[in-house]
């Protein structure tokens, strides 16, 4: 039977990969001046640069889920022409998107019985929801019902490792206290982040400078991923090519056979987290 794989734009799903795999992404809110935008990666209301460039100049910015009307208006479009639906999407531990999902699912599934709906909670973030996608669309041939079950069986192999450049941002957002970041932009101190099994975003170490935040990333890297799984490397950043190109090299000095794909990270993790994060997805033995 035929099925459509569906993600939302927190996946930050390049725009290339979600038309080659005939992946559809749905539309991520947000509130900028008082004016409402929708982002999906490569045709957003706000050019990303522009976003960036007023988050740089202190323009605060909200984001919001998409909703259960929005999922079943995209889901009923697929079920009515003979289709299936797999859903993955982003971690439930970071916002109520996959809720609103599930809802729309139980409520489609009373009109088309006949019709599947899985819908999956990736535990997963940004480009590592997006590398998760990416692999699972290239697996299509295996049939809704197996491929979800390779979903879930691997979705935790996605490593995700992050790096922020100014911790106002998540001082903004409650992440960490005040007190916390003035000491940490004090001694130019930079958290080591990743997503971790239940798709919380948590700490795991503080490292001094710039530079060995972005290494840190790589040594992380080097610690769990499995180079046979990992044909494809993803690499995120807010507004820092350089800092990403920097990333890149380490890793392919390292592992020269692995395709590395630098794109930027969108507005509901951006938002949060702000300009100059840098953030590394691949497959892992483990998180």
């Amino acid at each position: 039977m035929s099925f459509r794989i569906f993600t939302d734009a927190t996946s930050d799903l390049p725009q290339k990969f979600a038309q080659e795999l005939n992946v559809t992404v749905l539309p991520m809110g947000f509130t900028m001046e008082d004016k409402e935008y929708f982002y999906v990666p490569g045709q957003s209301d706000m050019p990303i640069e522009t976003f960036y460039a007023k988050m740089r100049a202190g323009t605060p910015v909200t984001t919001a889920q998409v909703n259960t009307f929005t999922f079943i208006e995209a889901f009923e479009a697929v079920l009515k022409n003979g289709e299936d639906v797999l859903y993955i999407g982003f971690s439930s531990k970071l916002s109520g998107t996959v809720q609103s999902a599930f809802s729309a699912a139980e409520e489609l599934a009373a009109k088309y019985p006949a019709r599947k709906v899985i819908v999956i909670d990736s535990c997963c973030a940004s480009l590592g929801e997006g590398l998760l996608v990416y692999y699972a669309a290239r697996k299509m041939e295996m049939g809704i019902e197996a491929l979800a079950k390779w979903v879930e069986e691997n979705k935790l192999r996605f490593v995700h490792w992050f790096t922020v450049d100014d911790l106002v941002y998540l001082k903004r957002g409650g992440r960490i206290s005040g007190a916390t970041a003035a000491i940490a932009t004090i001694l130019n101190i930079k958290p080591v982040m990743h997503v971790d099994n239940e798709g919380y975003l948590i700490a795991v170490e503080k490292v001094q400078g710039r530079k060995k935040s972005l290494r840190a990333l790589f040594d992380r890297m080097e610690k769990t991923v499995d180079a046979q799984a990992t044909d494809t490397v993803f690499l995120g950043h807010c507004d820092s090519p350089a800092d990403a190109e920097y990333v890149a090299g380490l890793i392919r000095e390292k592992y020269p056979e692995m395709v590395i794909h630098i794109d930027s990270i969108g507005t509901s993790i951006g938002a949060h987290s702000g300009p100059g994060t840098i953030a590394l997805f691949f497959v892992g033995s483990e998180r």
